[in-house]
């Protein structure tokens, strides 16, 4: 309404969940199955973060919040069951993982990146996260420092001019380039008195194929293995996720109907002590008991209902995962002529702070 979008419109644009739908895919999203990089745990922390928003602006009611805890849960049994979290799944991700194994650790560390289109965006923001130090460089000067502004202050932009001089002072160099042809060759390099690590992501390469005494050069393909057994394996967990995630929106339905039985419950001690309080007037109208006895017998009343419905309301309670709770839930209420609307699907419970 606000942006006057055509109602049909943005409704043929829209992922709709709704129900049992809208809390398997929360759960899903927040255990990062349903990110573009599977076990992505920063998906996690931006959910928290919605989370704690909503709280704070009062538009969080009881289920909602309950949905929340169990998206929590969730997402910690698909940490702590599968893998999902750790291991390389993209060409760049792998090149830094693996420069931190050879640095042993990373703080501090220097690191060249050659490019700024998106495999050198990537293989930046991989670095950073790992608390390497970023130097950029690209053809298109005005291209980088744009990147670069995006990215972190640990980031340094330096002349396509001044390639030659980078490449003999980094120890660590990462390119991704999409120069049709190598963009480093071997008579740019000088001799350095310490090892140098460059990985070369660009297809067509962009370093020329050569040997330098204290320089590793990993290309694509010597990355690209690591890459496939990481991506096998987190297809192998995800079912595992998967199948946490369905047990996990079964457990928090278990509980939405359990909401079902207090309603009935309550009811059934309301209708008890109005009927013992009209009992016991009749009673102290006809003289078969004192008005001062009247408290106490009414408390005596009150024990036996409490006593007579425990059992009853524990076995609701152990039912409410049954298929069929609903319709002991209807009947329930026709055979005790409860009007009161127990409200047990999550569609129709409304929030009283929402607006």
């Amino acid at each position: 309404d606000k942006s006057g979008i055509d109602q049909v419109e943005l409704i043929s644009r829209a992922d709709i969940h709704e129900n049992e739908n809208a809390v398997h895919h929360l759960f899903t999203v927040v255990s990062s199955l349903d990110s573009l990089v599977v076990g992505e745990t920063q998906i996690a922390g931006q959910f928290k973060d919605a989370y704690k928003f909503s709280q704070e602006k009062g538009y969080c009611c009881q289920k909602l919040s309950r949905v929340a805890s169990f998206a929590f849960k969730c997402a910690g049994e698909v940490r702590n069951a599968t893998s999902l979290g750790t291991g390389s799944v993209s060409v760049a991700s792998t090149a830094v993982a693996k420069a931190r194994e050879i640095f042993s650790g990373s703080s501090g560390v220097e690191a060249l990146v050659i490019g700024a289109g998106e495999m050198s965006e990537l293989a930046a923001r991989h670095l950073l996260r790992y608390g390497f130090k970023v130097v950029l460089t690209s053809r298109n000067f005005k291209k980088a420092e744009l990147l670069a502004s995006t990215l972190d202050d640990d980031v340094r932009v330096e002349p396509y001019e001044k390639m030659k001089e980078l490449l003999n002072s980094s120890r660590l160099l990462i390119t991704a380039t999409a120069a049709p042809y190598p963009i480093i060759t071997k008579d740019m390099i000088e001799s350095c008195g310490f090892e140098r690590y460059w990985f070369d992501i660009a297809l067509p390469r962009d370093i020329e194929e050569f040997e330098f005494e204290g320089i590793e050069i990993f290309a694509v393909d010597d990355l690209q293995g690591i890459v496939d057994e990481n991506i096998s394996l987190r297809a192998e967990q995800a079912k595992v996720a998967y199948s946490i995630v369905s047990k996990m929106t079964k457990e928090f339905y278990v509980w939405l109907k359990t909401l079902g039985v207090e309603p009935i419950v309550k009811t059934l001690h309301m209708k008890s002590k109005w009927i013992i309080d009209k009992k016991i007037e009749n009673a102290i109208k006809k003289g078969f008991i004192s008005r001062d006895e009247s408290e106490n017998i009414s408390k005596l009343c009150q024990t036996v209902i409490t006593e007579f419905l425990h059992h009853p309301t524990k076995e609701l309670r152990n039912l409410s995962g049954e298929s069929d709770f609903d319709d002991l839930i209807d009947n329930l209420k026709k055979l005790f002529d409860i009007k009161e609307e127990s409200n047990t699907e999550f569609s129709n419970y409304k929030c009283g702070n929402l607006r």
